[in-house]
């Protein structure tokens, strides 16, 4: 692979793009012709317990030029953009310029635009707008709640998504203060976009689907099936961990839901699904970054 576009080797680089895009290889490339450390901007190779399964950069690889934030969090630990923020902020100085690699959007947003700390929705003001949506029928409530005591906020959002609805609804209840006014005061990014080479792959879909079916074969030829076994024991869908693409369906098998074909078909449908929302967030919030066609 050549280098796309001619790219000063003191300036950090961002490379972004789809599931089984090829951006490893792309990042590992700028790294060996101009020197840098490559950084993970994937929000599931940040764990330790799916190499593997989140196609995260092989030892080989890793020996070629320095990477890091890769496997560097328990399987069991909760992580967040905001964990990934403080996490990258001493490779930002560093000796060496970043070279920024990953599928997780809101972390390239968060990056270069910044990210306001909302406090955690607790559990039971969650559970309240849950069940008044259900028991009202929609959102329609909350939203009239939201309009008369947070019609800055009720005027911003998506009216007509429930879920955004819901959430500025919880976080005016959980915190007193509205999101709007949560968001205003967004702090200066850690690296604005203006300062870095951002790079986005646009990948063809059936392209891509075809080589998303080859490495999910791949991944199982070189031990996703052992690593899901080694993590059946303390497995918990409910943490980030459990999130990584074809880790619920390899679980199911083993514990004999479902045979390894369906569990491999599922997985490769789950991980189309998740590249089709990755190219949508890309198309919405990168049209700044330089783009490389695929194939």
């Amino acid at each position: 692979m050549t280098l796309p576009f001619d790219i000063s080797p003191d300036q950090p680089v961002l490379i972004a793009g789809p599931t089984a895009s090829g951006k490893s290889a792309l990042a590992l490339r700028i790294a060996e012709a101009q020197g840098g450390v490559i950084v993970n901007a994937d929000a599931l190779q940040v764990f330790q317990n799916w190499r593997v399964l989140t196609a995260r950069p092989s030892i080989e690889d890793e020996a070629r030029a320095p990477h890091v934030l890769y496997g560097h969090v328990a399987g069991d630990a909760q992580y967040s953009v905001g964990h990934w923020l403080r996490d990258i902020a001493p490779h930002l100085s560093g000796p060496e310029r970043p070279i920024i690699v990953g599928g997780t959007g809101l972390y390239f947003a968060a990056l270069t635009e910044g990210l306001v700390e909302i406090p955690e929705t607790p559990a039971e003001i969650r559970a309240r707008a849950d069940a008044r949506r259900f028991d009202e029928g929609g959102h329609a409530g909350i939203l009239a709640e939201l309009d008369a005591e947070d019609p800055e906020t009720a005027q911003k959002i998506d009216r007509l998504n429930p879920m955004r609805v819901q959430r500025a609804w919880e976080v005016l209840r959980a915190t007193g203060r509205g999101l709007a006014a949560w968001q205003a005061d967004t702090p200066p990014p850690a690296l604005p976009l203006p300062a870095c080479f951002p790079i986005v792959m646009e990948a063809d879909r059936d392209w891509l689907n075809a080589r998303i079916a080859r490495r999910f074969d791949l991944m199982l030829r070189d031990g996703a099936l052992d690593e899901a076994r080694a993590n059946l024991a303390s497995w918990d869908p409910a943490l980030p961990s459990a999130k990584a693409i074809g880790a619920p369906e390899l679980i199911a098998h083993l514990l004999g839901e479902m045979t390894l074909s369906q569990a491999k078909e599922a997985a490769t449908v789950a991980t189309r699904q998740y590249a089709k929302r990755q190219r949508t967030w890309f198309r919405a919030r990168m049209k700044a970054y330089h783009k490389i066609s695929l194939p």
